[in-house]
């Protein structure tokens, strides 16, 4: 397979990774009532100010929507307005963060806008859209 293969496949395996890592983080840190019970003792770990803060992000939101989702709406108009993969990538990656973590619409919308950003953005450049189907040599043919 070529670099560019590689490089195109390496965009969604991080995204895939980044779905592992916050359906983690939703389903082992946030949920689980053994760390709760851990995290709400007097001598609480120091990593269970992490996980506040991470479960504040989804309960202070502002006509519906928490501070992932507008996140990933940002990432997502970023996307559409500059033409590079990495941002397409961020609305994605965020997209999926925020979908994970509660925030369903503006998280669903920055993924799916990502995702469609990402592999138009991954398509061979040199072919417009509308000449993927004309002939190369650009001769004019005879009528029959």
């Amino acid at each position: 397979m070529t670099a560019r293969v590689w490089r195109h496949a390496a965009a969604w395996l991080m995204l895939l990774s980044v779905a592992l890592g916050a359906a983690w983080l939703r389903y082992d840190l946030i949920e689980s009532s053994a760390i709760g019970q851990l995290c709400s003792g007097e001598h609480s770990p120091a990593w269970c100010e992490w996980r506040q803060w991470l479960v504040l992000g989804f309960q202070h939101h502002a006509y519906g929507v928490t501070v992932y989702g507008v996140a990933a709406l940002a990432a997502a108009a970023m996307a559409l307005l500059w033409k590079h993969p990495w941002t397409a990538w961020l609305a994605a990656a965020l997209g999926m963060f925020a979908l994970e973590l509660y925030c369903f619409e503006p998280g669903a919308l920055a993924l799916l806008i990502g995702c469609l950003r990402l592999l138009r953005l991954q398509a061979l450049p040199s072919t417009p859209p509308l000449g993927q189907h004309r002939p190369r040599d650009r001769q004019i043919q005879a009528k029959p």
